[in-house]
């Protein structure tokens, strides 16, 4: 197995990763709240977690990968306040929750599989899982951690010594960070404290309701990872996958819940994805006007362009979105594919040419999943003085993390060229090959030079003249 080292959110520094089962990792990523389609700044997460999934596939681990589809208790506040976005959705297109909900999951799956975005192994429905948070949370009302206030049942914080332990954020910056136009809860003992399961006394139109011990209600936002998780994973989390703005208070609130619950460490490593922003700041769809796949495909890019946009940059950086930046990464994934899709498969694979580039290409995602070492790692291999089966093979073999179809139809819907340009083009070879024999070595290179003004490489290997468009 490869050395893997990743910046870990809960000690806020890099580590080398070691899950807790000897090459086997329980891989968890919260995932969508289906009430509208993904914006490109929440894919750019998932691509990231993707790819984090698929390196350590490639690093000889077993991956079991859970992802969670939120489907009723996401509130349009981190403060518990607001109505359930699933509902704000149904109203904004006069359909039933679960309508929106399942069109909106199916948005998103196919939005995945444009990206190259694994499956996930496993994908649970937060409406799935109703007795699981149930059982949860008497628990934690049993262990005191947990209080019955107004019809609502919240976790209470002061009971930990850490809460704070995944932001390093305190009370008096949690009192600036909450909204203003949120009304504060009167129920709550803490500010900090949250809801585990609201009832049909504060929420009456709530669509989607289920009879528990403290009413007729549903459960909060934060419960459903901790349950969806361990119903899947066990007690014992290795890797936990989200975007910056999910550390505080979903991803805390999560720590909280399940460690009160199990009473051990849960999770030991967080991976958490910078936003992406635009010229307004950071996207999302509350701000309006947020991009989306197929809004990109209308313009013209191919998903996979957008994919490899956001594997240029580190995971950790902000990255900031423009047309002009977009338009370069399409020119270059372009060139990119048509080198690839025009390599030879003819030849014998140089084994210590395609073991140095493994070896490069590890030490560059092993490091904080660095993709953009990565992705310099395979143009350095594409310029390698080696035959094209190898890098073929070199392709191939980086593919299984990087999944930008390089070996797919180019992206601009052309084939490579016609076949009148490339009866001409195997004409010149032939009138260079004829050149050389008879040691006219003059005309020969004003051949090479004609392909090359028309934008054709050729390149003399010992399983003879191999040719690509530049």
């Amino acid at each position: 197995m490869r050395t893997v080292n990743l910046y870990n959110t809960l000690t806020k520094k890099t580590e080398e990763f070691t899950p807790n089962v000897e090459g086997k990792v329980n891989m968890y990523t919260c995932g969508p709240t289906v009430y509208h389609f993904a914006h490109i700044g929440n894919l750019r997460s998932y691509i990231m977690e993707d790819v984090l999934e698929k390196y350590l596939r490639y690093a000889g681990y077993d991956v079991k990968r859970v992802m969670n589809i939120t489907d009723v208790g996401h509130l349009a506040s981190d403060a518990d306040s607001g109505e359930d976005k699933m509902l704000t959705g149904a109203k904004r297109e006069h359909k039933t929750v679960m309508e929106i909900a399942e069109f909106y999951r199916k948005a998103f799956f196919e939005d995945c599989d444009k990206l190259n975005i694994k499956t996930p192994d496993v994908i649970e429905p937060a409406t799935n899982c109703i007795p699981e948070f149930i059982h949860m949370i008497e628990k934690l009302i049993a262990d005191e951690y947990a209080y019955v206030a107004g019809g609502n049942v919240y976790f209470d914080t002061s009971k930990l010594e850490e809460y704070y332990v995944l932001s390093n954020q305190n009370e008096e910056e949690l009192m600036v960070g909450v909204r203003d136009d949120v009304e504060e809860d009167t129920n709550k003992r803490s500010k900090t404290d949250f809801v585990l399961w609201f009832t049909k006394s504060k929420f009456d139109d709530q669509e989607l309701k289920w009879d528990s011990p403290w009413g007729v209600g549903y459960p909060g936002w934060h419960i459903e990872c901790s349950c969806i998780s361990m119903k899947h994973l066990g007690e014992y989390l290795d890797i936990h996958c989200g975007g910056v703005d999910n550390i505080f208070p979903h991803h805390t609130n999560e720590i909280a819940q399940s460690e009160a619950y199990i009473g051990h460490k849960w999770c030991n490593y967080w991976f958490h994805v910078q936003h992406l922003n635009d010229k307004r700041g950071k996207m999302s769809k509350s701000a309006g006007g947020f991009l989306t796949v197929s809004a990109l495909e209308e313009e013209g890019y191919s998903p996979l362009v957008y994919r490899m946009f956001c594997l240029q940059s580190h995971y950790r950086k902000p990255l900031v979105f423009s047309y002009e930046v977009l338009d370069n990464v399409k020119t270059a994934y372009e060139k990119l594919q048509k080198k690839v899709s025009s390599l030879a498969e003819e030849g014998e694979v140089e084994q210590a040419v395609l073991e140095k580039y493994q070896d490069r290409f590890a030490e560059a995602m092993g490091s904080d999943m660095n993709t953009s070492q990565a992705i310099t790692v395979l143009y350095d291999a594409l310029k390698e003085d080696t035959n094209d089966a190898t890098k073929r093979s070199i392709v191939v073999d980086f593919e299984q993390v990087l999944s930008l179809g390089l070996f797919d139809k180019p992206a601009d819907g052309s084939d490579d060229v016609d076949e009148e340009f490339t009866a001409w083009i195997e004409g010149k070879i032939e009138e260079r090959k004829a050149a050389k024999k008879e040691k006219d070595f003059a005309k020969a290179d004003a051949i090479r030079q004609e392909l090359l003004d028309k934008g054709v490489e050729v390149k003399d290997t010992r399983e003879g003249t191999v040719w690509n468009l530049l």
